[in-house]
C-alpha cells in the first residue's frame, strides 16, 4: 500500500493514497503505524482524505488507535469525506474515533495531549 509520509515535529502524517482501504490494506496500514510506537515521534495523524473503507477495516483502525492511547501516544484522523463519516457513524465507529475535519486541527490535537501528558507526568 502506498501512502505518502510527513514528518512534524511531534507526530507523523500518513496520507493514505487507495481510493478504498480493505480489511487487507488497513491489516498492512495499521502493522506499519504501530511500528511508530517504537520511535521517538510516537504520534500519527492519519489522513484518509478520499478514501472510502468496509467495517472490518474501519474496526481495525480504531483498535489501532486504541493501542497508541494505550501506550501514551496520540493517533487523530483526518480530512474524512461526508460519504465515510455517514458510514462510520452508522456503523457506531465514528464516536470511538478521535477525527477531525482538517489536518492542522488534527496536530493541534496532538499538540494539546502532548502538552497533557507532559503535565500528568510531573
Amino acid at each position: 500500500m502506498e501512502v505518502k509520509t510527513s514528518t512534524k515535529e511531534k507526530y507523523h502524517v500518513i496520507t493514505v493514497s487507495a481510493a478504498v482501504l480493505t480489511a487487507n490494506l488497513t491489516e498492512d496500514l495499521c502493522n506499519r503505524l504501530i511500528t511508530y510506537l517504537d520511535t521517538d515521534t510516537k504520534n500519527i495523524v492519519l489522513n484518509l482524505n478520499n478514501v472510502l473503507m468496509d467495517e472490518e477495516a474501519a474496526e481495525r483502525v480504531v483498535k489501532t488507535q486504541q493501542q497508541f492511547y494505550e501506550s501514551g501516544a496520540s493517533f487523530v484522523i483526518c480530512e474524512l469525506s461526508p460519504a465515510l463519516q455517514n458510514f462510520l457513524d452508522g456503523q457506531n465507529l465514528l464516536e470511538l474515533m478521535n477525527v477531525t475535519p482538517t489536518e492542522s486541527e488534527a496536530g493541534d490535537i496532538v499538540q494539546m495531549e502532548e502538552i497533557e501528558r507532559e503535565l500528568f507526568d510531573e
